[in-house]
């Protein structure tokens, strides 16, 4: 997904606890004001565990 970057998921994610599903990375992402475009990606993940920030990368980014 190239019009999304690693920094725009970074803030949208800020103050996140790990491990957290889906529901959560969506809940965080809009209570941190992020563009609709990183909710819709957060949202359409396959995944819905995540240990940590970087399987959140490796999932948005690695489609």
């Amino acid at each position: 997904m190239a019009e999304l970057s690693p920094t725009d998921l970074q803030k949208a994610l800020k103050g996140m606890d790990y491990p957290t599903d889906k529901k959560h990375l969506v809940e965080r992402a809009r209570s941190n004001h992020a563009d609709d475009k990183v909710v819709r990606t957060l949202d359409g993940l396959k995944e819905d565990r995540f240990d940590g920030p970087n399987e959140v990368q490796k999932a948005v980014f690695n489609q």
